[in-house]
């Protein structure tokens, strides 16, 4: 079955994730949709210092909105800082430096934002990582699993009461096409068991934000929940992470602005406002989340179970005490339920 996932996937793959494949979805594109000034609506971009992150951060700049650049390297993020201010000419946006791998800090880091922000209007979950060997972070949490998938839980989870508290509010989830060949592995959330594949522990992860995005939309009908693809796309995270799949499809990858075009019309448009909340996007249209006939949904249980185990882990990072401080994190946090 996997070998039949893997050979649909790929050939849907060069009709439409790649540059032509965009060049053919834009032709139904409504320009009028991104035609919109979104100054004092504020926007959260993990990973916003390079790739997709930065595209969507100079286009939401260049719209007016109020942009919190999340990144891992403060040098890298402030000279993006920089060029995005000189080119947009728009001077509120800010650096926030965090390490999406390290858990407890995502959740310190959501906590003080709540403190400082009166309100966040648009939280867009970007960054990423592609490990091909199997490390822990602090918590002694995969870092694969504990960036793409607890790391994006966390923030989300802690910002959910601000975002309710703000006018339209919605979060986006930059997932990938590779989840596709994937089905939800309740039983090895952290890749322990069998061969280390970085490549399809990604897939796995991405899977995993698909079923969380379709959760929180069902928990959080304020909330305007997506989750997308952007196609394959010549990032510097793709070249260093597959550097063979980079080198094979060259020219035929999209650039940055193209894979982040659906970020930003699912952050900014009055269009995608008004789509069911939950569904999975590739090229501003939403799309299935499975591959027919391959065999990739989940039961209830199965996300009950999903869901059950992030919680538990969740509460365990809260548990731990704050490194700064050597004391239990407050009481006073959210609780995750």
């Amino acid at each position: 079955m996997s070998l039949y996932r893997n050979a649909v996937w790929f050939l849907n793959g060069i009709h439409q994730y790649t540059r032509k494949g965009y060049e053919v979805a834009s032709k139904h594109f409504d320009p009028q949709d991104l035609n919109v000034s979104v100054v004092g609506r504020s926007f959260m971009i993990t990973g916003a210092n390079s790739g997709i992150g930065r595209a969507t951060a100079m286009a939401i700049a260049k719209k007016g909105g109020t942009v919190h650049m999340v990144c891992r390297n403060k040098d890298k993020a402030e000279e993006a800082r920089v060029e995005i201010v000189n080119e947009s000419g728009n001077t509120e946006v800010h650096v926030h430096v965090l390490d999406m791998s390290e858990t407890s800090k995502v959740w310190e880091f959501a906590e003080a934002f709540k403190k400082q922000y009166p309100s966040l209007n648009v939280l867009i979950n970007n960054a990423g990582c592609m490990m091909h060997k199997r490390e822990l972070n602090a918590e002694g949490l995969e870092k694969n699993f504990a960036t793409n998938t607890m790391g994006v839980y966390i923030l989300t989870q802690g910002l959910i009461p601000l975002l309710q508290k703000s006018r339209d509010p919605r979060v986006i989830t930059v997932s990938s096409g590779g989840m596709l060949v994937q089905r939800l592995r309740v039983d090895d959330l952290q890749s322990e068991k069998g061969y280390f594949d970085g490549v399809m522990v990604y897939a796995q992860n991405k899977r995993q934000q698909v079923v969380l995005t379709q959760q929180w939309a069902k928990a959080n009908p304020v909330i305007h929940f997506s989750v997308m693809h952007p196609g394959w796309v010549d990032t510097p995270a793709v070249s260093t992470s597959m550097p063979q799949f980079h080198q094979m499809m060259g020219e035929r990858l999209r650039s940055v602005e193209q894979g982040a075009d659906t970020v930003v019309w699912l952050a900014l448009s009055r269009a995608a406002a008004r789509t069911r909340s939950g569904q999975f996007f590739q090229d501003r249209r939403p799309v299935p989340a499975h591959l027919p006939l391959a065999w990739t949904h989940s039961s209830a249980a199965e996300i009950q179970s999903f869901m059950t185990q992030l919680e538990a882990l969740a509460r365990v990072i809260q548990s731990q005490p704050d490194a700064a401080s050597n004391t239990p994190m407050s009481p006073s946090r959210p609780q995750f339920v």
